[in-house]
């Protein structure tokens, strides 16, 4: 990879890891499900008039809308709201890529290798340390409902994956090829109203027209952020590397993201995990690794022990 793009990914990586802390920041003055509205709102209506609508149809742009947007953000948004940290997060969210090995062999009848479930154990393993805290009282607690939020957040994000999945295949008999930032952009439209609806149920109209008309600088630094740097620009300029360069070459920079989420969580919000969480982290990444790579991470590591 050159390295004017290198430099360009981990650009991407380092806005996707901070847009946990963003996401917190932007909390802090404004309801988790008019934050999620905004963000779509701002992605999408500037956009759809320069970006061409993707190759698919309508239901799957719907459901990708609804699972990867609404469904994960949702969840997210509000685990954060009710005390996840923003570095834990950025952990436990990379879940997805179980949950899309799991899904795809239930639904696509992909078989899972030997090598996937090793990383499915190992990152379990990651996930039993990072909840160790639950209940407890201290700067690293988490509630377990926000922890089990997180979780399903990741659920819903390996099932939009499938759906993608789907899509491509559906794109591919027809000699189409998907655009994700298309996919993206034009999905953004579907969020808005659902977020709405359950910023309605979860507070009254009152204290939302009072958060928009009282906005702080952080809450539209939030918005603003997570729109055009951590949806528009992240996706865009991801996908233009995968476009450019192998798969391989590209999609294990992603790897990093966590690893930004923690560092920036701690620099910006001062969050402090205990020694078994932040163990918990690193066991995750290393199931992760294992998962994406197969053998050769095992062999890597075990390697890596004689030495």
């Amino acid at each position: 990879m050159k390295r004017k793009d290198l430099i360009l990914a981990l650009l991407v990586v380092i806005v996707w890891g901070a847009n946990f802390t963003v996401i917190k920041l932007g909390l802090n003055g404004m309801p988790p499900m008019l934050l999620a509205a905004l963000r779509y709102i701002f992605a999408a209506l500037p956009a759809i008039v320069f970006v061409k609508r993707p190759s698919v149809g309508w239901k799957y742009i719907v459901a990708y809308g609804m699972t990867v947007g609404v469904g994960q953000f949702s969840c997210l948004f509000y685990a954060m709201n009710i005390g996840m940290p923003a570095g834990v997060s950025s952990v436990v969210l990379q879940a997805q890529a179980f949950f899309t090995f799991i899904f795809a062999a239930v639904l696509l009848k992909e078989p899972l290798k030997g090598s996937q479930i090793i990383g499915l154990s190992v990152a379990g393993v990651g996930l039993c340390l990072i909840g160790g805290n639950i209940g407890v009282n201290g700067l690293s607690s988490i509630p377990f409902g926000a922890f089990v939020l997180t979780l399903i957040a990741a659920a819903f994000w390996g099932i939009s994956n499938i759906i993608i999945r789907y899509a491509s295949k559906k794109a591919a008999s027809e000699g189409e090829k998907i655009d994700m930032l298309s996919v993206v952009v034009w999905s953004s439209l579907v969020s808005p109203l659902p977020f709405l609806i359950i910023a309605l149920v979860l507070d009254t109209p009152k204290t939302l027209l009072g958060s928009l008309s009282n906005l702080n600088i952080l809450s539209l630094f939030s918005v603003l952020y997570l729109a055009f740097c951590a949806t528009l620009f992240g996706y865009g300029m991801w996908n233009k590397l995968l476009g450019k360069y192998p798969t391989g070459k590209v999609a294990p920079l992603s790897l990093l993201v966590p690893v930004t989420g923690l560092i920036t969580a701690q620099i910006v919000l001062n969050e402090r995990l205990s020694i078994i969480q932040w163990l918990g982290g690193i066991i995750i990444i290393l199931g992760l690794v294992i998962s994406n790579f197969g053998s050769s991470a095992i062999q890597c590591i075990f390697k890596a022990k004689e030495i």
